[in-house]
């Protein structure tokens, strides 16, 4: 260190002072002086001056002349050192060269020499590995194969030994048993073997099974190992008692060890030890198919045993709910709140047991089929059946409701599982396990869905909604008048027995003993009934007009539990027989809202109908607006037919070609009904009009002379009052037909009118002398006849009709000349044929004149 250095200098320096020498010793230093990483060559060169400085001069200033010879003395003395040591180095320096390279020479060395062991090593490598794969034909034999057939030979040996020494002591074994009845050897394997000494007991086990089987076979010809033997050879010399024993030790061994096994999984499933378990399961595998542990785990499982008193809990819920349940116009609420819970819990144990079983179980999916077996056919089935046998007893609607909710929600459980993976999370499920899920789920629902089964719910469900919603519709028309001729008698005859043993079905239905209450109640609702009583004492039943009358909301109703069924049905039940399930509910929908409700009303107006053309007074043509609601509800069923039905069907063209001819049946039948109202109503405004003309008085169109000179009274009228009555029924008909018809519909409805009423004026004022002020009144008449027939929507074809009217009015007014004119062709009256206008001329009071019979001529 320099302070050390300095102090070591400066000892040095006095000792020297002391001594008074001539020429003091030098300072004293070696290379370790140089060699500290705090030397500094000025702290150096500052410790040799010090040392030769005088005291006093060092203590202050002094007048004594500078003497440099010390410094001298002291420099040549250290450069003298450092000259020495400078030697020194140099020549340690050539030490270490030397050392250096005879240290590189031997690492060369020793470099040649691992590299020719190297490469004998890898020349002998390569030898080796031509000998085990030879290229060569000649070289196979003594190649690889002969190391394979050696190895081969080892295994084979090794094998050998085993057997062998297995052999030994299941000889040993059976010695004991034999002889000593005890099983000691295997006893203190099943304590100390550990696992793999247990999974040896269980294969030694089996094999004592099969040599007492063989070698003593009078213990198993034993009824329970005592007793009579089966061959009547008693036991001779106590050898009874070895040949009953051989039989009871071993099984008695067998079930000690595999209740220590299944104790011991229990208590590594507790303690979560899931090597262990597997273990155990592994064993027990081995000693009996695992089953004993499979069972223990399934049935021992805490979600059965607390589970087990909730399943058998009464299925509650609130009366609203199975209320909203069994109501057809009401949103269904879904699944049943218990079954809801109890599927959401088998969700979360399932994907927790699953990792369970994937670490306990070497075989876990046969565990995991097992599992999921006991969860859907105990948990899951006897909730369902609970769940749906309640809701029967609410309705058929609401069993229905409830088997659909069920079903779409345990589907979303199963979709849910595979979805997990289960014991393959997170990839997807297993192949079996899939099938294992899918196989559940459809054995669930099975009991329902037997042969037509379902189908027949459906159809009584919809068979008792729709008759209670038209039992007041058919009472009304059971009681209305029937026509009295046989003929229509015998016509109608069908639809009166329908609507009877629609209406006594109904009441059938109400009487029957399995009808819930709350189904009958909902029944009676829809119906429009207060009690079932009231139902059975028709005669005292209050119907309406309106309830004879068809309801486009009814028909919407009627179509929409149509559509709820029929896509509960492709839910629940679709595949080969949904073809014929939505021809059964066609066939249903043709007879109650067809033939039942719309075909009826049909036969009501058409027999108001054929009453109102016998009719002496105006007739009353009411019924005409019933047939827009028909028509309308004739449109929405054929669109729901078309649209729902018949395409489900496409898979079976069969069933497919007999809904639509059943289909065009219907349909054109109760076309044919329209058209057949339609008609008859023309032919009753047709006979009315007839009825007024017949009433038209001669004297209007030949009034006297007294009357024209009377005040100017019959001057003043603007139309005859046949006219007027004619005018005032066609407009009050015009405006019933615009509210019942529109379109193309009521164009021809009142063109088919329009062309009767154009006959009957035609041949109306063939009948009536007219003189020349009655023309006035004929042209007036005529005119009005027109201005109403323009002011329809009639056929294009029509108006050249509108015209002729008008020119036939004309006739009885003009001069012999226009008339003359008129008849040329110089009017409308083109392409009439002359002898058809001639009976007009005719009727005129001055035909006789001298011009009107060159007129007459002329044609």
């Amino acid at each position: 260190m320099p302070a050390a250095d300095t102090s070591s200098l400066g000892s040095q320096a006095t000792s020297s002072s002391t001594g008074r020498s001539i020429f003091p010793k030098g300072p004293s230093f070696t290379l370790d002086n140089f060699s500290g990483r705090d030397f500094i060559v000025k702290d150096f060169v500052e410790s040799l001056s010090h040392s030769v400085v005088p005291a006093n001069r060092r203590s202050g200033p002094s007048t004594q002349a500078f003497d440099p010879k010390p410094l001298i003395r002291t420099f040549e003395h250290a450069l003298h050192r450092l000259a020495e040591l400078s030697g020194d180095l140099e020549q340690r320096e050539s030490e270490l060269s030397g050392a250096v390279r005879r240290a590189e020479a031997q690492h060369t060395q020793n470099i040649e020499t691992l590299g020719r062991k190297l490469d004998q090593l890898t020349e002998s490598f390569e030898h080796l590995d031509t000998s085990l794969n030879p290229t060569s034909g000649d070289n196979l034999e003594a190649g690889g194969n002969v190391a394979v057939k050696i190895g081969e030979r080892l295994e084979e040996l090794d094998r050998q030994r085993t057997r062998a020494e297995d052999a030994k002591f299941l000889i040993q074994c059976w010695l004991e048993i034999s002889e000593r009845g005890e099983l000691t050897s295997l006893e203190e394997v099943r304590r100390h073997g550990g696992g793999d000494g247990k999974v040896r007991c269980a294969h030694i086990a089996r094999q004592l099974m099969k040599i007492s089987q063989r070698l003593d076979p009078d213990s198993w010809s034993h009824v329970n190992g005592n007793g009579k033997a089966v061959n009547g050879v008693n036991g001779v010399n106590g050898r009874e008692d070895k040949h009953q024993s051989t039989r009871e030790i071993i099984e008695k061994f067998s079930e000690t060890l595999e209740k220590d096994l299944l104790k011991q999984f229990d208590e590594f499933y507790r303690s979560a030890n899931f090597d262990s378990m597997r273990e155990c399961a592994n064993v027990l595998h081995d000693f009996n198919g695992g089953a004993s542990v499979v069972g223990l785990f399934v049935n021992q499982h805490q979600f059965f045993i607390d589970r087990s008193q909730l399943i058998t809990e009464e299925v509650g819920g609130d009366a609203e709910t199975w209320e909203r349940l069994a109501d057809p116009d009401g949103e269904p609420p879904g699944v049943e709140p218990s079954l809801q819970s109890l599927v959401d819990e088998v969700r979360v144990v399932v994907q927790q047991e699953s990792f369970v079983i994937k670490r306990a179980f070497p075989y876990y999916e046969q565990v995991l089929g097992r599992f999921l077996q006991r969860v859907f056919q105990q948990s899951i089935q006897q909730r369902l059946e609970m769940v749906l046998e309640k809701a029967n007893a609410i309705s058929s609607l609401a069993f229905l409701r409830s088997l659909q909710a069920a079903r779409s929600y345990i589907n979303n459980l199963v979709d849910d599982l595979k979805a997990h993976g289960l014991t393959e999370h997170p990839e997807t499920v297993s192949p079996q396990i899939t099938l294992g899920l899918d196989q559940q789920f459809d054995d669930l629902f099975v009991p329902y869905f037997v042969g037509s089964s379902y189908i027949e719910r459906e159809k009584r469900n919809l068979e008792e909604l729709y008759s209670s919603l038209l039992f007041k519709f058919t009472i009304y028309h059971s009681r209305r008048r029937k026509i009295p001729t046989s003929y229509l008698a015998s016509l109608a005859k069908s639809g009166s027995e329908m609507l009877a043993s629609a209406r006594d079905a109904y009441i059938d239905r109400l009487d029957s003993s399995d009808l819930a209450p709350a189904q009958k109640a909902m029944l009676l609702r829809v119906a429009g009934l207060k009690d079932a009583d009231s139902a059975k004492k028709q005669n005292e039943i209050e119907v309406t007009e309106q309830d004879g009358v068809l309801s486009l909301p009814n028909s919407k109703r009627m179509l929409k539990w149509l559509a709820e069924g029929v896509g509960r049905g492709l839910e629940l039940s679709g595949g080969s027989e949904t073809p014929r399930d939505v021809s059964a509910l066609l066939n249903l929908l043709l007879a109650n809202m067809g033939e039942i409700y719309v075909e009826t009303a049909l036969d009501a107006g058409n027999d108001f109908a054929v009453f109102q053309e016998s009719a002496k007074n105006e007739p009353d043509l009411s019924y005409l607006p019933n047939l827009r609601p028909a028509i309308s509800i004739m449109h929405l069923m054929i669109a729901c037919i078309h649209t729902v039905l018949i395409p489900l069907a496409a898979s079976n063209l069969t069933i497919r070609r007999d809904m639509e001819k059943t289909t065009n049946i219907a349909v054109n039948r109760m076309e044919e009904k329209v058209n057949s109202v339609m008609q008859r109503t023309i032919d009753v405004a047709l006979a009315w009009v007839s009825k007024l003309l017949a009433n038209q008085k001669k004297s209007d169109f030949r009034p006297r002379d007294d009357a024209l000179s009377g005040g100017g009274s019959w001057l003043e009228m603007l139309q005859t009052p046949t006219c007027l009555s004619i005018f005032t029924f066609l407009t009050h008909f015009h405006t019933l037909a615009s509210h019942t018809f529109d379109g193309l519909n009521l164009t021809t409805f009142l063109t088919e009118l329009a062309l009767g009423l154009r006959t009957l004026l035609l041949e109306h004022f063939k009948k009536f002398q007219v003189n020349a002020a009655g023309g006035l009144m004929v042209t007036k008449d005529m005119t009005k006849y027109t201005e109403l027939l323009r002011s329809w929507p009639l056929d294009n074809s029509f108006q050249p009709s509108l015209e002729i009217l008008s020119e036939i009015g004309s006739l009885f007014v003009i001069g012999p000349e226009a008339l003359r004119e008129r008849l040329r062709g110089g009017s409308a009256l083109v392409g009439v044929e002359k002898a058809d206008l001639r009976p007009y001329v005719l009727r005129r009071e001055d035909a006789g004149s001298v011009g009107v019979q060159s007129v007459l001529n002329a044609l």
